[in-house]
């Protein structure tokens, strides 16, 4: 196995028990800190940020955020040609996840909106790592040729 298959292939187990651990924890991951995230965004209204910054913007950017890594795995994974997968990947995931919570997990609240948010975050990572991947300049072999 090549070295970089090698790196994102680990780097896609250490993210995909950190999603697991995320997602189907029995109760939501926020509970714990909502009432600090609530007085922490008051706060910041009262310094002047915009008040659609709110609770529901923060927990959908976090959804966001949290599908990123895989976009950009998937794209480094199987390369640039096969971008598209990421986002497929972050859909199909997401919605795995979503039924998991309905099913399984009745503390948990699924939503289509989660699955949006979601499948945006695999898409942004997916043209990022794309981007990078293109702008990215290969780097010549300097190694001498090895002769028998």
């Amino acid at each position: 196995m090549r070295p970089r298959r090698r790196v994102a292939k680990w780097e896609f187990t250490t993210y995909a028990i950190i999603l697991a651990a995320i997602a189907l924890w029995p109760t939501p991951v926020d509970r714990a800190g909502a009432g600090l995230l609530v007085k922490a965004l008051k706060e910041l209204h009262r310094w002047g940020f915009p008040g659609w910054i709110d609770y529901a913007f923060v927990e959908s950017a976090s959804n966001v955020i949290l599908f990123v890594p895989l976009g950009a795995l998937v794209v480094w994974f199987l390369g640039r040609r096969y971008w598209w997968a990421g986002v497929a990947a972050g859909m199909l995931l997401s919605g795995l996840i979503e039924l998991a919570q309905l099913l399984f997990l009745p503390a948990r609240y699924p939503t289509l909106l989660d699955v949006a948010a979601n499948t945006a975050g695999a898409t942004l990572g997916s043209l990022l790592a794309l981007l990078v991947t293109t702008l990215r300049k290969p780097v010549p072999n300097t190694s001498p040729t090895r002769t028998l």
